[in-house]
C-alpha cells in the first residue's frame, strides 16, 4: 500500500506560521490519520499517545485548525472531539486517489461547502547572480 503524501502543505510547511512544536503535532496527525483525512481518535487518545496533557492537544490544534489544514465539525455533526484534516492536506493511497480528492476538495470549496487551505502564498526564491562567487580568504 502506498501512501502519498499531499504537496500544497508538503512543500509550504516551511513558511507556516507555526511553532515548531505545532508542525510536529501536525506530522503526528499525519501519521494517525487514515487516507483521507479522518482521524479515527479522540483528543484524550491524541494526548496519551503524544505525552501531553489534553489542554496541550488543544494548544497545538489552534493554530492548524486557524489555517483550516485540520477540520473541526459544526457542533451539531459532531460526535465527541473529532476532528479531519483538510482534504488538501491529507495523504492518500495513491496518486490517483489524491487527484480526485483534491478535485472533489475544489468544487466543495467553490461551492462553499468546505473553508479553503488559509495557507501563505508560494513565492519564488529570487535567482541565484550569473558568473562565480566572489570568494575571499581573509
Amino acid at each position: 500500500m502506498a501512501n502519498v503524501m499531499s504537496p500544497i502543505v508538503a512543500e509550504r510547511i516551511w513558511a507556516l506560521p507555526l511553532s515548531g512544536s505545532a508542525v510536529k503535532f501536525l506530522q503526528y496527525l499525519l501519521y494517525r490519520s487514515d487516507f483521507g483525512g479522518a482521524l479515527p481518535v479522540r483528543q484524550r487518545d491524541m494526548a496519551t499517545e503524544y505525552g501531553v496533557t489534553p489542554q496541550a492537544v488543544s494548544g497545538l490544534m489552534a493554530p492548524l485548525c486557524a489555517l483550516n489544514i485540520v477540520l473541526r465539525p459544526r457542533s451539531e455533526e459532531r460526535n465527541g472531539n473529532s476532528y479531519r484534516l483538510h482534504p488538501l492536506a491529507a495523504k492518500y493511497e495513491s496518486p490517483e486517489s489524491m487527484e480526485a480528492s483534491f478535485r472533489d476538495a475544489l468544487v466543495r470549496i467553490q461551492a462553499g461547502d468546505l473553508p479553503n487551505l488559509k495557507l501563505p502564498a508560494y513565492r519564488r526564491t529570487p535567482p541565484t547572480p550569473t558568473g562565480r562567487p566572489k570568494l575571499q580568504v581573509a
